[in-house]
């Protein structure tokens, strides 16, 4: 017993000594970390109907209103920026335009519960949501694996790593680069800003402060001031001149220097234009490299669990 006591106080040292470096190597390395047990096949036997449910649902949604799709996208790439995809943003609450894309998230939920009591993550359902909203609207499809861990509320450090749309492109490289993402990555899913909208005060400083090396263009900009007066922070903009389809003509506006954020004419910076070029010439080119990013997206930082 005696050397029991002697012993432990030198144990627990050490535990605590391999906790900090593990620890340590998490917040360093965390951007390489991609899951190796996310799998297609892990609610194959206990929800095999996953895909189908998440699908019909989404379909039914988009009927009637398509607008909801860029929000499910928009919440899967802050989910994964944020906390890691592991479904924790749910719980934050959302802007009014989130809130739509977290009312089909919902009626996504209940149906897949009706079918697969208490199985499917609420991670993996936002994951799979995505891929769907984007098929819907003419978009890529792209491999989901599942088996994504969901985690509580997400703490506001961790929100601070989802880019904003002031970010310079040094910054957007450095936050994409974080969670494993390269250059090429960082301008195709930027594309998901082919689909949606933005309120007015996402851009305004653009519009009327003005920003060192802007070039958005002139006319543009006077349509925008018309459309975006300082008394309408909340008014909403289309992204593209096709907010409803998902395609290349994002990237067709970058290069016209119509783009209404500043962290996308970010875009057209050396290292990164060469992307854009090659994007809005070829939309499956585009595509392509969306879907390749989407899925190094959704492992990243993954927190994942045993099958059932």
């Amino acid at each position: 017993m005696q050397r029991f006591k002697l012993q432990a106080p030198v144990a627990f040292a050490a535990l605590l000594l391999v906790l900090a470096l593990l620890r340590r190597y998490v917040f360093h390395q965390g951007s390489q970390i991609m899951s190796s047990e996310l799998s297609t096949s892990f609610y194959v036997s206990t929800c095999p109907d996953l895909p189908q449910i998440v699908r019909s649902v989404i379909h039914s949604e988009f009927s009637n209103n398509s607008r909801s799709a860029a929000s499910i996208l928009k919440l899967h790439f802050q989910d994964c920026f944020a906390g890691g995809c592991d479904g924790s943003l749910l719980l934050q609450r959302g802007d009014g335009r989130s809130a739509k894309g977290l009312k089909t998230i919902n009626n996504v939920k209940r149906a897949v519960e009706t079918s697969c009591p208490a199985t499917v993550s609420c991670a993996d359902i936002l994951a799979l949501s995505a891929r769907e909203s984007v098929i819907a609207l003419g978009g890529p499809s792209w491999t989901v694996e599942f088996g994504r861990r969901d985690s509580p509320a997400t703490v506001a450090a961790a929100m601070e790593a989802i880019p904003s749309p002031n970010l310079t492109a040094t910054q957007l490289i450095e936050r994409f680069q974080r969670r494993g993402l390269s250059k090429r990555d960082l301008v195709a899913l930027s594309g998901g800003h082919s689909i949606g909208q933005a309120q007015c005060s996402a851009f305004s400083a653009r519009l009327f402060n003005g920003t060192p090396g802007d070039s958005i263009d002139r006319a543009f900009k006077s349509r925008l001031e018309k459309n975006c007066p300082p008394t309408a922070p909340d008014r909403l903009t289309n992204l593209d001149p096709s907010p409803t389809t998902f395609d290349n003509l994002y990237f067709r506006a970058l290069l016209a220097n119509q783009s209404l954020l500043f962290s996308d004419q970010q875009l057209l910076q050396s290292d990164l234009v060469g992307f854009v070029k090659e994007f809005a010439a070829n939309q499956q080119t585009f595509f392509t490299a969306f879907a390749a990013g989407m899925i190094k997206m959704g492992k990243a930082l993954a927190n994942h669990r045993r099958a059932w």
